[in-house]
């Protein structure tokens, strides 16, 4: 009978998939910063500006922080950077001479539209590489995850 203990090497184990997940997330993020970044815009930015093109009035700076979930300081640098490019103007808020509010340019109009066709460019080449069984048990399974 043989005493030697015998000593196994474990493999490493699978990163689990949720890592998957957020580093498939940062692959789409890169990409669509890419592609945001060709036609002089960031996600922040794109951001802004969708929710000013979404709206049908000038909004106040504490309104488009609150639609964009971030803090009101980081909405006045965004907004202060998005004045300097020509993007959006400031305007005084009529009901509250405290209060600012941002509307977009022409030009802001027009590089928000850029904006939106380079992000449905970069969905839609994702979704191309998918096939549509593989599309659909993502979207149930991104759906499921609450």
């Amino acid at each position: 009978m043989n005493d030697t203990p015998t000593t196994t090497i474990a493999e490493p184990a699978p990163p689990h998939w949720t890592f998957s997940v957020l580093h498939a997330a940062h692959v789409i993020e890169e990409r669509i910063e890419v592609a945001l970044g060709k036609v002089g815009l960031s996600m922040a930015k794109q951001g802004a500006l969708t929710e000013l093109a979404l709206s049908d009035e000038p909004l106040t700076l504490s309104q488009l922080a609150a639609r964009l979930s971030c803090v009101r300081s980081n909405m006045t640098q965004l907004v202060d950077r998005l004045e300097a490019d020509g993007l959006v103007r400031r305007l005084d808020d009529p009901s509250d001479r405290r209060s600012v509010r941002a509307e977009l340019t022409p030009v802001g109009r027009e590089r928000q539209h850029a904006g939106e066709k380079a992000v449905k460019r970069v969905q839609t080449e994702f979704a191309a590489s998918l096939t549509n069984t593989e599309r659909s048990a993502l979207e149930a399974a991104l759906g499921a995850i609450k």
